[in-house]
């Protein structure tokens, strides 16, 4: 009687688990930005069901899934190159920019484009070159910046916050990131913890939303910071490098009047592997 009973329980929370499943077989690309991860999708045929957060969040599992920091979907677009969808673990849609940075190499390798691109995401048109697994995007105008006693809120095609600290090493970044992450008014913020290194180095690690975990790196991240200690006067340069837990990111402005213009972010995006998944 309990083996019945217990039997019945797992194959109703494997069944649960498994809800996704509809026998779809998907062939999918992993690549990496600095130790951000990511599925890439070839869309152009919409054979995705991107509504199906459930879906989503099955494959980034890095247990019963692929594993990922994020999806993203390669689109058609009738003006751009193509269109660019990244979603997040939980099934949420925003930008990422490391993220972009592997979708400019996915896009190459589906040979969509050459060494230059102009492609359309979520928060707007982005300008991207790419050599030698070198990509350096455009990213957002940035004039959206907060600078509180402790911290510097920025969007940056999503939403940062930063704050400095002095031993980064041993920082509980999780535990500090989880509680200032739901501080914010929906849909929250990403928090990245800074340590000055000299006048145009910063070391970062960040803790992001919808990951809901510390990430060895993010783009979009990185250049809040950059952004963030340009405005606070911790360096003068306008061009900072900013070593993050999987390699290094720079990232160069141009500031006029308050605004943050011809932001770019530069790093590496290397192709993983390929395979196929039924989902």
């Amino acid at each position: 009687m309990i083996l019945t009973d217990f039997n019945h329980v797992l194959t109703k929370n494997f069944s649960t688990r498994n809800r996704y499943i509809c026998n779809m077989n998907l062939t999918f690309y992993k690549y990496q930005g600095t130790g951000n991860d990511f599925v890439m999708i070839d869309n152009r045929t919409k054979i995705f069901p991107k509504e199906k957060t459930d879906i989503i969040t099955h494959i980034c599992d890095r247990h019963f899934g692929i594993g990922a920091d994020g999806i993203i979907l390669i689109e058609n677009d009738d003006f751009f190159d193509f269109k660019m969808m990244y979603f997040n673990p939980d099934g949420s849609e925003t930008f990422c920019g490391n993220g972009g940075r592997c979708a400019v190499a996915f896009a190459k390798q589906l040979k969509i484009i050459q060494n230059t691109t102009k492609f359309l995401a979520v928060d707007g048109e982005h300008f991207a070159s790419i050599q030698n697994n070198i990509v350096s995007l455009k990213m957002v105008d940035v004039d959206q910046i907060k600078v509180n006693e402790n911290s510097v809120f920025a969007f940056t095609g999503t939403q940062h916050h930063v704050e400095m600290v002095a031993d980064l090493e041993n920082f509980p970044v999780f535990e500090k990131g989880r509680k200032i992450r739901y501080q914010y008014e929906h849909p929250g913020s990403n928090v990245n913890f800074v340590q000055q290194i000299n006048d145009t180095t910063f070391r970062v690690r960040t803790y992001e939303k919808g990951v809901e975990d510390e990430t060895l790196a993010c783009g979009t991240g990185v250049t809040a910071v950059a952004i963030a200690m340009h405005k606070t006067k911790k360096t003068l340069s306008n061009s900072i490098i900013l070593p993050v837990e999987g390699g290094i990111l720079e990232v160069s402005f141009e500031e006029e009047n308050g605004c943050y213009k011809n932001v770019f972010l530069k790093g590496s995006a290397k192709f993983v592997f390929q395979g196929n998944i039924t989902v």
